[in-house]
């Protein structure tokens, strides 16, 4: 049986949460890496979209062009890893054929937290940073996970050139993040 993928455009608020790895068993799962420790919205989603891999994932990738969407049938955690089965797919030849394809979960997506202190790395992008005396100290470019706390990596402009500034992710340095101003508050300094 064919594997029914649905040629697509990439949703806007598409978010690449992992890859498709080596088939399992023989009938038609793949393994999955995702990009996160914790992997809710692969797991609570019920439609992937999945892009040809990169180099040098992208050698003998034979499934589809562009972007697809896939139905799941089953997805679960397996080890340290997941596994998924996509709907119509039924042999371990179609789940090899997706090796290393890269997989989006639109964030319209994603599960709800009831804890208004979690939030989604990519919630976090973008937003602007001010300490406590309103002085600005960039904008959220990426995080970083070291261990126990995730670092937020900003970036600003000093002596017209790009730098960035790290700031512990932690109650102790972050006082408040309001999504809807697009504003994070924190106890620090820009000379630290």
């Amino acid at each position: 049986m064919t594997p029914l993928f649905s040629a697509c455009e990439l949703p806007s608020d598409a978010v690449e949460l992992g890859r498709i790895g080596e088939a399992w068993g023989i009938k038609g799962w793949v393994k999955v890496h995702a990009h996160s420790t914790a992997p809710d919205a692969l797991l609570d989603a019920t439609e992937w979209f999945l892009q040809r891999p990169t180099p040098p994932h992208d050698r003998q990738f034979v499934a589809f062009d562009g972007t697809v969407s896939v139905q799941l049938t089953q997805v679960k955690p397996h080890a340290d890893t997941l596994v998924a089965l996509f709907e119509g797919m039924a042999d371990r030849n179609a789940a090899e054929a997706l090796k290393g394809a890269r997989i989006f979960v639109s964030r319209s997506q994603f599960p709800t937290s009831s804890d208004p202190d979690e939030f989604y790395w990519v919630d976090l992008m973008g937003l602007k940073v001010v300490n406590r005396e309103g002085v600005s100290l960039g904008v959220v470019q990426d995080l970083m996970a070291t261990g126990p706390t995730s670092v937020l990596v900003l970036a600003f402009e000093q002596d017209g050139k790009a730098a960035e500034r790290m700031i512990p992710f932690v109650a102790a340095y972050v006082d408040k993040v309001d999504k809807a101003a697009g504003l994070i508050t924190v106890d620090w300094q820009p000379d630290y």
